[in-house]
């Protein structure tokens, strides 16, 4: 997810659709990441690869992601963010392309990675340009506007893959094609977009990239909290994209695919709209009832899958979404209002960078117990070791004296 910078001191200077624009670049950049959840099941039956195999290839696209935010962070600074943005989203299209032609798994790592790095670039690009737009005076409404945009798109990719894949024809392919019609639709709206920030350089070649990641010495007691909020909520997330529709398929018998991809619409959206209903809790709080919603989220996923109960996972994903929408929400403001301003982008760089381990490494751990041992052994390791990190960073956060 795409970091919330500081914007230029002027209040906002775009109408209602340009920052509609603005923001459908973040949807659809996510929607891109997700739209492939429901489909995990038949490139698996297809292609006859293991749940190790299917979490390493989920997983990969964290390593587009580090790349774009350690290399191209700040490219849409230097480069204007329509010049930014534009490629992203090509690049997202090429990787729907290599989705819908792949004759094998090297196809499907090669387009998570590359959607990896798209969805860095076009997330941070328009987060920044929306920050931008709204103003200092209206910087929450910005915030709040990006990380809508992102929840919705993880909402609406795996509906939209679900459906198409169950009710329409070619299963594999469709789902792209229709994604790629949005990918251009949404470039041109924003091709239309008034440009309102000179850029930085006026060629490529000047353009320079400095990876900027770290935490100073005195704040990493503050940040600690936050930042296992995050690995927390995003190892959560993980699971929902990964392997969630293997666990409504294999353990709960649901072979309609379009019921797995309304469990993550379901988690994505309650998450969006949490978001906005909880705009005036205070981003502490906010962190704590999201951190106290994850622990009964992952027993309950746990339950479900034992007792075969569909409802129990509704349930669950219910939680999870507050563990989501709050978490997300308020670990990012806490950063931001510790971070000082002349490291701003370093110390938020080094909470997304928690988020993305989280939403990458317990998830292949998952992947190998449930190979090595059952599946039901995996998620309670899974479910006990996060619900261990959320007690965790709850305690840290206590101890750090944060009201």
């Amino acid at each position: 997810m795409g970091a919330i910078p500081d914007s230029p001191g002027r209040s906002r200077t775009q109408s209602i659709p340009a920052l509609a624009s603005i923001a459908s670049i973040i949807t659809v950049a996510f929607m891109g990441s997700v739209i492939i959840t429901p489909l995990y099941t038949l490139y698996q039956r297809k292609f006859g690869f293991s749940e190790i195999t299917l979490t390493l290839i989920y997983a990969v696209y964290v390593v587009g992601n580090v790349a774009a935010l350690l290399l191209f962070g700040q490219i849409s600074d230097q480069i204007g963010r329509k010049r930014a943005a534009l490629p992203a989203i090509l690049l997202a299209a090429f990787s729907a392309v290599l989705f819908m032609l792949a004759p094998g798994t090297l196809f499907l790592f090669l387009g998570r990675l590359l959607i990896g790095l798209a969805v860095g670039v076009a997330s941070g690009t328009g987060t920044a340009w929306l920050a931008e737009e709204f103003g200092p005076d209206e910087r929450q409404k910005g915030t709040l506007s990006a990380a809508t945009a992102n929840l919705s798109g993880i909402a609406l990719g795996p509906l939209v893959g679900g459906l198409l894949a169950q009710y329409a024809p070619w299963p594999l392919q469709l789902p792209f094609l229709v994604y790629i019609a949005m990918l251009m639709a949404v470039a041109a709206a924003i091709s239309r977009v008034t440009v309102t920030r000179d850029p930085q350089v006026a060629k490529l070649s000047e353009v320079r990239v400095h990876p900027r990641i770290g935490v100073p010495r005195d704040l990493l007691g503050a940040f600690a909290a936050p930042a296992v909020t995050g690995f927390a909520i995003f190892a959560l997330g993980g699971l929902y994209f990964s392997l969630i529709p293997s666990v409504v398929v294999r353990d709960l018998h649901e072979a309609n695919i379009a019921v797995s991809g309304f469990i993550v619409f379901e988690f994505g959206i309650l998450a969006a709209a949490l978001l906005v209903v909880s705009r005036r809790l205070r981003p502490e709080t906010a962190m704590t009832a999201g951190l106290l919603a994850l622990l009964p989220a992952v027993a309950l996923v746990v339950v479900a899958q034992a007792a075969r109960s569909m409802p129990l996972l509704i349930l669950a994903t219910a939680f999870a979404a507050v563990a989501l929408g709050l978490g997300y929400r308020g670990s990012l403001q806490v950063v931001n209002e510790i971070a000082p301003d002349d490291r701003r982008a370093e110390v938020v760089s080094s909470y997304y960078i928690s988020c993305f381990l989280g939403n990458a490494v317990p998830v292949i751990g998952l992947g190998v117990l449930s190979t090595l041992t059952t599946a039901l052994t995996g998620s309670i390791v899974f479910a006990a070791t996060i619900a261990a990190l959320g007690i965790g960073a709850l305690l840290w956060r206590r101890s750090s004296g944060r009201a």
